[in-house]
Protein backbone atom coordinates (compact mmCIF):
# COMPACT_ATOMS: atom_id res chain seq x y z
CA UNK A 1 0.00 0.00 0.00
CA UNK A 2 1.45 3.35 -1.04
CA UNK A 3 1.84 6.08 1.55
CA UNK A 4 -0.13 9.31 1.37
CA UNK A 5 1.83 12.52 0.92
CA UNK A 6 1.25 15.93 2.40
CA UNK A 7 0.84 18.97 0.13
CA UNK A 8 4.19 19.99 1.67
CA UNK A 9 6.03 16.80 0.70
CA UNK A 10 8.29 18.53 -1.83
CA UNK A 11 9.21 21.19 0.74
CA UNK A 12 10.30 18.50 3.20
CA UNK A 13 12.42 16.79 0.54
CA UNK A 14 14.04 20.11 -0.42
CA UNK A 15 14.96 20.70 3.24
CA UNK A 16 16.59 17.29 3.50
CA UNK A 17 14.11 15.97 6.04
CA UNK A 18 14.24 12.35 7.15
CA UNK A 19 10.89 10.95 5.99
CA UNK A 20 9.24 7.97 7.67
CA UNK A 21 5.93 6.09 7.41
CA UNK A 22 3.46 7.43 9.97
CA UNK A 23 -0.24 6.53 10.18
CA UNK A 24 -0.33 5.75 6.47
CA UNK A 25 1.52 8.93 5.49
CA UNK A 26 5.11 9.76 4.58
CA UNK A 27 6.02 12.43 7.10
CA UNK A 28 9.19 14.21 8.30
CA UNK A 29 10.53 12.84 11.56
CA UNK A 30 13.36 15.40 11.72
CA UNK A 31 15.27 18.03 9.71
CA UNK A 32 18.43 19.04 11.62
CA UNK A 33 17.99 17.04 14.85
CA UNK A 34 15.37 16.32 17.47
CA UNK A 35 17.00 18.29 20.30
CA UNK A 36 17.68 21.37 18.17
CA UNK A 37 14.11 21.37 16.88
CA UNK A 38 12.70 20.79 20.36
CA UNK A 39 14.78 23.68 21.74
CA UNK A 40 13.64 25.99 18.93
CA UNK A 41 10.03 25.53 20.00
CA UNK A 42 10.76 26.02 23.70
CA UNK A 43 12.83 29.18 23.12
CA UNK A 44 11.61 30.78 19.87
CA UNK A 45 9.32 29.19 17.25
CA UNK A 46 8.94 25.92 15.39
CA UNK A 47 6.91 24.91 12.34
CA UNK A 48 5.09 21.58 11.95
CA UNK A 49 3.26 20.00 9.03
CA UNK A 50 -0.01 18.56 10.39
CA UNK A 51 -1.68 17.88 7.06
CA UNK A 52 -2.02 14.20 7.96
CA UNK A 53 -4.53 15.05 10.70
CA UNK A 54 -8.22 14.55 10.02
CA UNK A 55 -10.41 17.63 9.55
CA UNK A 56 -14.14 16.92 9.74
CA UNK A 57 -17.07 19.31 9.35
CA UNK A 58 -20.34 18.64 11.22
CA UNK A 59 -23.16 20.93 10.12
CA UNK A 60 -26.92 21.11 10.51
CA UNK A 61 -29.73 22.15 12.82
CA UNK A 62 -29.01 19.20 15.14
CA UNK A 63 -25.22 19.54 15.07
CA UNK A 64 -24.99 20.72 18.67
CA UNK A 65 -27.40 18.03 19.91
CA UNK A 66 -25.45 15.33 18.07
CA UNK A 67 -22.08 16.40 19.46
CA UNK A 68 -23.50 16.71 22.99
CA UNK A 69 -24.46 13.04 22.60
CA UNK A 70 -21.28 11.89 20.85
CA UNK A 71 -18.62 13.61 22.97
CA UNK A 72 -17.87 13.43 26.68
CA UNK A 73 -17.33 17.20 26.84
CA UNK A 74 -20.23 19.65 26.98
CA UNK A 75 -20.26 21.98 23.97
CA UNK A 76 -23.02 24.24 25.24
CA UNK A 77 -20.39 25.82 27.50
CA UNK A 78 -18.21 26.69 24.48
CA UNK A 79 -18.77 30.15 23.04
CA UNK A 80 -18.84 31.02 19.36
CA UNK A 81 -15.39 30.52 17.83
CA UNK A 82 -14.34 28.65 20.95
CA UNK A 83 -12.60 25.27 21.07
CA UNK A 84 -12.66 22.28 23.39
CA UNK A 85 -10.38 19.28 23.83
CA UNK A 86 -12.58 16.23 24.37
CA UNK A 87 -13.10 12.51 23.72
CA UNK A 88 -15.32 10.13 21.80
CA UNK A 89 -15.94 7.00 23.88
CA UNK A 90 -17.34 3.54 23.29
CA UNK A 91 -20.46 2.45 25.21
CA UNK A 92 -18.03 0.56 27.48
CA UNK A 93 -16.14 3.78 28.28
CA UNK A 94 -13.03 3.19 26.17
CA UNK A 95 -11.56 6.07 24.18
CA UNK A 96 -12.38 5.96 20.46
CA UNK A 97 -10.22 9.07 19.95
CA UNK A 98 -9.31 12.40 21.48
CA UNK A 99 -9.93 15.50 19.40
CA UNK A 100 -10.43 19.24 19.35
CA UNK A 101 -13.85 20.55 18.36
CA UNK A 102 -14.39 24.17 17.26
CA UNK A 103 -17.79 25.88 17.42
CA UNK A 104 -18.09 28.18 14.39
CA UNK A 105 -21.78 28.91 14.89
CA UNK A 106 -24.82 27.12 16.29
CA UNK A 107 -25.03 24.68 13.40
CA UNK A 108 -21.42 24.50 12.24
CA UNK A 109 -18.60 22.67 14.01
CA UNK A 110 -15.11 21.62 12.96
CA UNK A 111 -13.38 18.58 14.42
CA UNK A 112 -9.65 17.82 14.22
CA UNK A 113 -8.90 14.15 14.89
CA UNK A 114 -5.78 12.01 14.94
CA UNK A 115 -4.15 10.83 11.73
CA UNK A 116 -3.96 7.17 12.80
CA UNK A 117 -7.68 7.04 13.56
CA UNK A 118 -9.14 9.40 10.95
CA UNK A 119 -10.89 6.70 8.91
CA UNK A 120 -12.24 4.95 12.02
CA UNK A 121 -13.35 8.28 13.47
CA UNK A 122 -15.13 9.34 10.30
CA UNK A 123 -17.04 6.03 10.16
CA UNK A 124 -17.90 6.26 13.87
CA UNK A 125 -19.16 9.85 13.56
CA UNK A 126 -21.24 9.09 10.49
CA UNK A 127 -22.77 6.00 12.08
CA UNK A 128 -23.81 7.80 15.25
CA UNK A 129 -25.00 10.86 13.31
CA UNK A 130 -27.62 8.90 11.38
CA UNK A 131 -30.36 9.73 13.90
CA UNK A 132 -29.60 13.44 13.76
CA UNK A 133 -30.12 16.01 11.03
CA UNK A 134 -26.48 16.71 10.34
CA UNK A 135 -24.04 16.58 7.44
CA UNK A 136 -20.61 15.06 8.09
CA UNK A 137 -17.82 15.85 5.63
CA UNK A 138 -14.09 15.22 5.65
CA UNK A 139 -12.18 18.34 4.59
CA UNK A 140 -9.48 16.57 2.62
CA UNK A 141 -8.84 19.69 0.51
CA UNK A 142 -7.21 21.43 3.46
CA UNK A 143 -3.63 21.44 4.67
CA UNK A 144 -2.72 22.09 8.30
CA UNK A 145 0.39 23.64 9.80
CA UNK A 146 1.28 24.57 13.38
CA UNK A 147 3.52 27.42 14.52
CA UNK A 148 4.50 26.91 18.15
CA UNK A 149 6.74 28.70 20.63
CA UNK A 150 7.02 31.97 22.58
CA UNK A 151 7.69 33.94 19.36
CA UNK A 152 5.35 31.91 17.13
CA UNK A 153 2.36 34.20 16.82
CA UNK A 154 4.51 37.30 16.39
CA UNK A 155 6.47 35.72 13.52
CA UNK A 156 3.45 34.07 11.88
CA UNK A 157 1.35 37.24 12.01
CA UNK A 158 3.36 38.66 9.12
CA UNK A 159 1.66 36.10 6.85
CA UNK A 160 -1.85 37.27 7.70
CA UNK A 161 -3.40 40.13 5.77
CA UNK A 162 -3.57 43.31 7.83
CA UNK A 163 -7.38 43.24 7.63
CA UNK A 164 -7.47 40.13 9.91
CA UNK A 165 -4.12 40.32 11.68
CA UNK A 166 -5.27 42.20 14.78
CA UNK A 167 -8.16 39.78 15.29
CA UNK A 168 -5.86 36.78 14.97
CA UNK A 169 -3.33 38.21 17.42
CA UNK A 170 -6.13 38.98 19.90
CA UNK A 171 -7.36 35.37 20.02
CA UNK A 172 -7.65 33.94 23.51
CA UNK A 173 -6.26 30.43 24.11
CA UNK A 174 -8.57 27.77 22.70
CA UNK A 175 -10.38 30.10 20.33
CA UNK A 176 -10.26 30.59 16.57
CA UNK A 177 -11.12 32.93 13.72
CA UNK A 178 -11.04 33.11 9.95
CA UNK A 179 -8.33 35.17 8.28
CA UNK A 180 -9.59 35.16 4.72
CA UNK A 181 -9.64 31.48 3.71
CA UNK A 182 -7.33 30.53 6.56
CA UNK A 183 -8.74 29.12 9.80
CA UNK A 184 -6.46 30.25 12.64
CA UNK A 185 -6.73 28.61 16.07
CA UNK A 186 -4.76 29.37 19.21
CA UNK A 187 -4.23 25.72 20.07
CA UNK A 188 -1.33 23.29 19.95
CA UNK A 189 0.32 20.07 21.09
CA UNK A 190 3.66 21.28 22.45
CA UNK A 191 2.97 23.01 25.77
CA UNK A 192 3.83 26.35 24.17
CA UNK A 193 1.78 29.22 22.77
CA UNK A 194 1.09 29.42 19.06
CA UNK A 195 -1.35 28.82 16.26
CA UNK A 196 -2.65 25.85 14.32
CA UNK A 197 -3.70 26.97 10.85
CA UNK A 198 -5.99 25.15 8.43
CA UNK A 199 -5.63 26.51 4.92
CA UNK A 200 -6.28 25.48 1.31
CA UNK A 201 -3.70 22.92 0.22
CA UNK A 202 -2.77 25.19 -2.70
CA UNK A 203 -1.61 27.87 -0.21
CA UNK A 204 0.48 25.56 1.96
CA UNK A 205 3.86 25.67 0.19
CA UNK A 206 3.90 29.47 -0.04
CA UNK A 207 2.92 29.83 3.62
CA UNK A 208 5.57 27.29 4.66
CA UNK A 209 8.28 29.11 2.74
CA UNK A 210 7.27 32.47 4.20
CA UNK A 211 7.41 31.11 7.73
CA UNK A 212 10.88 29.69 7.13
CA UNK A 213 11.93 33.07 5.74
CA UNK A 214 10.56 34.70 8.91
CA UNK A 215 12.91 32.56 10.99
CA UNK A 216 10.61 29.77 12.15
CA UNK A 217 12.47 26.44 12.42
CA UNK A 218 11.00 23.38 10.64
CA UNK A 219 10.31 20.58 13.13
CA UNK A 220 9.48 16.91 12.69
CA UNK A 221 7.58 14.20 14.50
CA UNK A 222 10.53 13.49 16.80
CA UNK A 223 10.47 16.94 18.39
CA UNK A 224 6.69 16.94 18.44
CA UNK A 225 6.76 13.80 20.59
CA UNK A 226 9.32 15.06 23.12
CA UNK A 227 7.50 18.38 23.39
CA UNK A 228 4.10 16.80 24.03
CA UNK A 229 5.65 14.34 26.53
CA UNK A 230 7.18 17.19 28.55
CA UNK A 231 3.78 18.90 28.46
CA UNK A 232 2.11 15.61 29.57
CA UNK A 233 -0.22 15.61 26.59
CA UNK A 234 -1.66 12.16 25.86
CA UNK A 235 -0.89 10.34 22.63
CA UNK A 236 -3.67 8.14 21.32
CA UNK A 237 -2.58 4.53 20.97
CA UNK A 238 0.04 4.96 23.71
CA UNK A 239 -1.61 6.65 26.68
CA UNK A 240 -5.21 5.70 25.92
CA UNK A 241 -7.24 3.68 23.44
CA UNK A 242 -10.51 1.75 23.31
CA UNK A 243 -9.33 -0.58 26.11
CA UNK A 244 -9.00 2.18 28.72
CA UNK A 245 -11.24 5.03 29.85
CA UNK A 246 -10.50 8.74 30.28
CA UNK A 247 -10.78 8.17 34.04
CA UNK A 248 -7.60 6.08 34.04
CA UNK A 249 -5.80 8.27 31.51
CA UNK A 250 -5.60 11.50 33.47
CA UNK A 251 -8.49 12.86 31.43
CA UNK A 252 -11.49 12.90 33.74
CA UNK A 253 -11.35 16.69 33.46
CA UNK A 254 -12.60 16.35 29.88
CA UNK A 255 -15.81 14.61 31.04
CA UNK A 256 -18.75 16.94 31.74
CA UNK A 257 -20.89 15.13 34.32
CA UNK A 258 -23.45 17.93 34.54
CA UNK A 259 -26.25 18.13 33.65
CA UNK A 260 -26.92 14.65 35.01
CA UNK A 261 -29.48 13.88 32.30
CA UNK A 262 -27.09 14.43 29.36
CA UNK A 263 -26.90 10.98 27.77
CA UNK A 264 -23.51 10.96 26.06
CA UNK A 265 -22.08 7.72 24.67
CA UNK A 266 -20.20 5.86 27.38
CA UNK A 267 -21.73 7.77 30.29
CA UNK A 268 -23.21 4.77 32.11
CA UNK A 269 -19.93 2.85 31.96
CA UNK A 270 -17.89 5.84 33.13
CA UNK A 271 -20.27 6.51 36.01
CA UNK A 272 -20.01 2.88 37.06
CA UNK A 273 -16.20 3.01 36.93
CA UNK A 274 -16.10 6.18 38.97
CA UNK A 275 -18.49 4.80 41.60
CA UNK A 276 -16.59 1.53 41.93
CA UNK A 277 -13.42 3.28 43.14
CA UNK A 278 -9.91 1.87 42.95
CA UNK A 279 -9.16 3.44 39.57
CA UNK A 280 -5.58 3.31 38.41
CA UNK A 281 -3.63 6.55 38.62
CA UNK A 282 -2.13 8.22 35.57
CA UNK A 283 1.11 9.80 36.74
CA UNK A 284 4.38 11.37 35.73
CA UNK A 285 7.69 9.58 36.40
CA UNK A 286 11.14 11.13 36.74
CA UNK A 287 13.97 8.62 36.49
CA UNK A 288 16.58 8.96 39.25
CA UNK A 289 18.90 6.21 37.99
CA UNK A 290 20.73 5.75 34.71
CA UNK A 291 18.71 4.60 31.73
CA UNK A 292 15.86 5.70 29.51
CA UNK A 293 12.17 5.22 30.27
CA UNK A 294 10.22 3.65 27.41
CA UNK A 295 6.66 2.65 26.71
CA UNK A 296 5.49 -0.73 28.09
CA UNK A 297 8.18 -0.95 30.74
CA UNK A 298 6.87 -2.43 34.01
CA UNK A 299 6.44 -0.04 36.92
CA UNK A 300 6.66 -1.50 40.44
CA UNK A 301 4.96 0.49 43.20
CA UNK A 302 5.75 -0.91 46.64
CA UNK A 303 2.64 -1.89 48.56
CA UNK A 304 0.36 -1.31 45.58
CA UNK A 305 1.42 -3.60 42.72
CA UNK A 306 2.57 -3.21 39.15
CA UNK A 307 1.76 -0.62 36.52
CA UNK A 308 3.10 0.23 33.07
CA UNK A 309 4.72 3.14 31.28
CA UNK A 310 2.51 4.38 28.47
CA UNK A 311 4.91 7.00 27.02
CA UNK A 312 8.52 7.65 27.94
CA UNK A 313 11.77 9.09 26.71
CA UNK A 314 14.48 11.69 27.14
CA UNK A 315 13.47 15.23 28.08
CA UNK A 316 15.77 17.78 26.40
CA UNK A 317 14.53 20.56 28.68
CA UNK A 318 15.15 18.62 31.91
CA UNK A 319 18.12 16.60 30.62
CA UNK A 320 16.47 13.65 32.37
CA UNK A 321 14.33 10.68 31.39
CA UNK A 322 10.61 11.11 32.02
CA UNK A 323 7.46 9.09 31.43
CA UNK A 324 3.72 8.90 31.74
CA UNK A 325 2.47 5.75 33.42
CA UNK A 326 -0.65 3.99 34.64
CA UNK A 327 -0.11 2.67 38.18
CA UNK A 328 -2.32 1.11 40.86
CA UNK A 329 -4.47 3.32 43.08
CA UNK A 330 -2.72 4.75 46.11
CA UNK A 331 -0.73 7.70 47.41
CA UNK A 332 2.82 6.46 46.88
CA UNK A 333 5.36 8.92 45.53
CA UNK A 334 8.10 6.43 44.64
CA UNK A 335 8.34 3.64 42.07
CA UNK A 336 10.80 1.32 40.38
CA UNK A 337 10.94 0.73 36.63
CA UNK A 338 12.05 -2.54 35.08
CA UNK A 339 14.72 -1.51 32.56
CA UNK A 340 16.01 -4.69 30.92
CA UNK A 341 15.66 -6.68 34.14
CA UNK A 342 17.11 -3.97 36.41
CA UNK A 343 14.77 -2.12 38.78
CA UNK A 344 15.63 1.56 38.43
CA UNK A 345 14.51 4.17 40.96
CA UNK A 346 11.94 6.73 39.84
CA UNK A 347 9.93 9.45 41.52
CA UNK A 348 6.21 9.93 40.93
CA UNK A 349 5.77 13.62 40.09
CA UNK A 350 2.92 15.96 39.15
CA UNK A 351 2.43 16.85 35.51
CA UNK A 352 3.07 18.69 33.28
CA UNK A 353 6.84 18.48 33.49
CA UNK A 354 7.28 21.64 31.37
CA UNK A 355 4.75 24.24 30.25
CA UNK A 356 5.35 27.57 28.50
CA UNK A 357 9.09 27.08 28.67
CA UNK A 358 9.16 26.69 32.46
CA UNK A 359 10.10 23.53 34.37
CA UNK A 360 7.11 22.67 36.56
CA UNK A 361 8.61 19.97 38.78
CA UNK A 362 11.43 19.74 41.30
CA UNK A 363 14.36 18.05 39.56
Amino acid sequence: MSLLRSPLHDEHVALGATLVPFAGWEMPVRYTGDIAEHTAVRTAAGLFDLSHMGEISVRGDDAAAFLEHALVGRLSAVGLWGARYTMMCTPEGGVVDDLIVYRLDDGNYRLVVNAATREKDLEWIRRHAQDFGVHVNERAELAMIAVQGPQARELAATLIDAHWREQALALAPFSACYAGEWFVARTGYTGEDGWEILLPAADAAEAWAALLEAGVAPCGLGARDTLRLEAAMNLYGNDMDESVSPLESGLEWTVAWEPADRDFIGRAALEQQKASGGLRRFVGLLLEDKGILRGHQRVVVDGAGDGEITSGGYSPTLDRSIALARVPAGVQDRAKVDIRGRLAEARIVPTPFVRYGKVRIDV
